[in-house]
């Protein structure tokens, strides 16, 4: 097993006023040539937006981009005519494929929303871009990993145009997790929400993310209560 570590204060800092952001990976202004992508992982933005404002309308293109309210309500408006609300227990993706325009503003007046935006290099170029949004029955991640994401259409959660699975789990002190890989030559990447854990004696705290490479399976020990998402993705070359 071989283990990375990117402590919550060494990620990149974006403050616009209206937009206070933190980079697990190089982004925007922020560059750091060890922290590029992890696979076909390429982007943990975790967002806090003020009340009323958000990202303008603006394009994208061959990028799977996934989104997790963790506070407050997000609006989502696109070019392929979507406008939903999405809210903490949801997940939001949109495949950009051959190009799509889009917003993402905090629907409230009056209080912050707080996401994360996550995004995975595809396996496809220029598909038919599309949107989905899924609840994720929180009261079925207590003390276990539910997925909320993977590569299959008619599997649990959204799905994306990549060999990528997420889960995401709410767990109490001093439980275990397992989880094994779908394929061991994916890696891992843990981000933790919120609280504590251990792997293999590495320590990890809220906003940390650990990832680990060539292991079929994690062990996970849980040491304060803790939220937590677990994301397996191809370690592909050139990513």
């Amino acid at each position: 097993m071989k283990k990375i570590i990117h402590k919550s204060h060494t990620r990149g800092h974006t403050n616009m006023g209206w937009l206070d952001s933190y980079h697990s990976f190089s982004f925007g202004d922020y560059f750091n040539r060890e922290r590029i992508n992890f696979g076909a992982l390429r982007v943990i933005n975790d967002d806090l937006v003020a009340p009323g404002m958000g990202f303008g309308t603006h394009h994208h293109d061959n990028m799977e981009i996934v989104s997790i309210p963790l506070e407050g309500v997000l609006e989502h408006r696109d070019s392929m005519n979507n406008v939903s609300l999405i809210k903490k227990g949801e997940i939001q993706v949109m495949s950009a494929g051959s190009g799509v325009y889009h917003s993402e503003y905090n629907k409230s007046e009056d209080s912050p929303v707080k996401f994360l935006q996550i995004w995975i290099f595809p396996d496809s170029k220029d598909v038919n871009p599309r949107y989905d949004h899924k609840k994720i029955d929180l009261e079925s991640s207590k003390n276990k990993l539910i997925q909320i994401l993977s590569p299959d259409s008619n599997d649990e959660g959204v799905w994306i145009h990549q060999k990528t699975w997420f889960n995401i789990g709410s767990f109490d002190a001093n439980q275990t997790i397992d989880y094994t890989l779908k394929n061991r030559q994916n890696g891992v990447y843990i981000f933790i929400i919120s609280g504590e854990i251990e792997i293999d004696g590495l320590s990890a705290q809220t906003r940390d993310g650990i990832g680990i490479t060539e292991s079929d399976d994690v062990k996970i020990n849980v040491v304060k209560p803790t939220e937590i998402l677990v994301m397996e993705v191809p370690m592909i070359k050139g990513y």
